[in-house]
């Protein structure tokens, strides 16, 4: 095994694959050697020292691919040191804040599974043109104009950067 670190994503519409990027870049920035891939992309964690698993928020839940990777990983995951990150709308709200803990408690199922050393919750990118389906679309739209959210980025990259700043020497602890 290697010292390096996996960072592994489930996204929809790219907002989330952003954020593990950028939480690539930076531990890269800071010495470890990373691999960045897609959930689906991932069949083996031998290779890897650590893993930083993130994924969308839909319905309050982290996407059905990101639960099944942790499922299929759960033993691997928990002999290695494992940071996890969300990436959600409800934090783009106005006050979103306030709304912190009630989001932290979308990562309960991920703590069940394994134990992270670190969390991460971000707000995500609104781009209604990418949503799949058309019902997405026209519940955006009304949450839009009844100023629920905003469309565009609300990814806060200092605060990301700076997640990831703090990760490195907790993924070399065990």
């Amino acid at each position: 095994m290697s010292d390096k670190i996996l960072v592994t994503y489930a996204s929809r519409i790219g907002s989330t694959a952003g954020v593990a990027e950028a939480i690539g870049k930076t531990l890269t920035d800071n010495g470890a050697q990373v691999d960045v891939r897609r959930m689906e992309e991932v069949t083996d964690l031998t290779p890897y020292a650590a893993v930083v698993a993130g994924s969308a928020i839909r319905g309050k839940q982290w996407l059905p691919e990101a639960m099944q990777f942790m499922r299929t990983h759960q033993a691997a995951l928990r002999q290695k040191p494992f940071a996890a990150f969300l990436v959600c709308m409800t934090l783009a709200m106005k006050n979103g804040e306030k709304y912190r803990p009630h989001v932290a408690a979308f990562l309960d199922p991920v703590r069940a599974a394994v134990r992270p050393v670190s969390e991460g919750l971000f707000a995500g990118a609104l781009d209604i043109g990418k949503l799949p389906s058309f019902s997405d679309r026209l519940k955006f739209r009304l949450s839009v104009l009844f100023g629920v959210w905003q469309e565009g980025d609300h990814r806060d990259w200092k605060a990301i950067r700076d997640w990831a700043d703090g990760l490195r020497p907790l993924l070399q602890s065990r």
